[in-house]
């Protein structure tokens, strides 16, 4: 095959091989048989002469040559997507994906409930929320707006601050009236302190255990800050959770309010090279929208509930 037979259709098949590391999943993002995107990979590596994958049971991975034409192909998708929005953006209206990656808790407590309006609002706009906890590369298209808790320092990001969030400690009534009230620091170490598992803390502004206290060793862990949350209603522990997921609990009591108390911050992160599409543009500011409206959540002005 010769250069004169690439199909600069395939590019968009490659991508998403590339992206996902699967051909299922790349075929579900694109709408099709997954023997199809088996067969346009195929193609392109041939017209091409080079081998794109690596093939492995887990999956598919980037050759070297693979490497440099992601590079030039997310290009000129990032250039198609210009155009697009330039010359024919004006009477499409907002269309298309857009993927959102956020915190567990702020994606699944705060956040999703927020995003049928933003869908009523534009019925063209297919919107995928990733609420895990971990970090999103926005340079390999993991999302195109990241919610993070801390501002990018490398990379050709746009950082934009959605808003502080406190967080106190809090503990069931019912466990408080089975352990004994906990009215210092030093009464934390007789209780079961639920955390997160070291290994797998993906970023260090979630370290909270050594400001609480320095000889506190948590005993039960979890990656995700929902489990925590439904572990300590449930009655298991205390633990630090964000006042905007526990003050509206009524079966949660905050705990040494005057002694405790924890500052973090939400970063809205967008690329360089996606920014201004209209669909990104659209659900950056929902949700910039949404947590300036609702920021009392975020930051109390004052406690409305006594402490114990």
């Amino acid at each position: 095959m010769t250069a004169a037979e690439f199909e600069w259709s395939d590019l968009r098949f490659f991508l998403a091989v590339a992206r996902t590391g699967k051909l299922t999943l790349a075929a579900r993002h694109l709408a099709v048989e997954h023997s199809t995107v088996s067969r346009r990979i195929a193609a392109l590596e041939a017209s091409l002469g080079a081998k794109l994958f690596d093939r492995h049971p887990a999956g598919y991975g980037l050759t070297a040559q693979g490497e440099r034409l992601f590079a030039s192909a997310e290009a000129m998708e990032t250039l198609a997507t210009a155009v697009q929005q330039d010359i024919g953006g004006a009477d499409l209206g907002v269309s298309g994906t857009v993927r959102v990656g956020a915190p567990d808790g702020f994606g699944t407590v705060f956040l999703a409930p927020c995003l049928g309006r933003l869908a009523q609002a534009h019925p063209a706009l297919e919107i995928q929320l990733l609420a895990m906890p971990r970090v999103f590369n926005l340079t390999k298209r993991e999302a195109d707006i990241a919610i993070s808790l801390s501002r990018p320092k490398h990379g050709r990001l746009h950082a934009r601050k959605l808003t502080d969030y406190e967080l106190r400690l809090y503990a069931a009534q019912d466990y408080l009236s089975a352990q004994g009230p906990i009215e210092t620091r030093a009464a934390l170490l007789r209780h079961t302190f639920i955390s997160y598992v070291d290994d797998l803390l993906y970023a260090p502004e979630l370290d909270y255990t050594p400001l609480v206290t320095r000889d506190l060793r948590p005993r039960l862990k979890s990656s995700s800050v929902v489990a925590q949350y439904r572990a300590v209603k449930a009655g298991a522990g205390v633990a630090v959770l964000p006042r905007f997921m526990a003050d509206a609990d009524k079966d949660l009591v905050p705990l040494l309010a005057d002694d405790v108390r924890l500052t973090r911050t939400l970063w809205l992160i967008t690329h360089a090279d996606t920014r201004t599409l209209a669909r990104v543009q659209v659900a950056a500011n929902f949700i910039a929208r949404e947590v300036q409206e609702q920021r009392a959540l975020f930051t109390p002005q004052e406690d409305a509930r006594r402490r114990p």
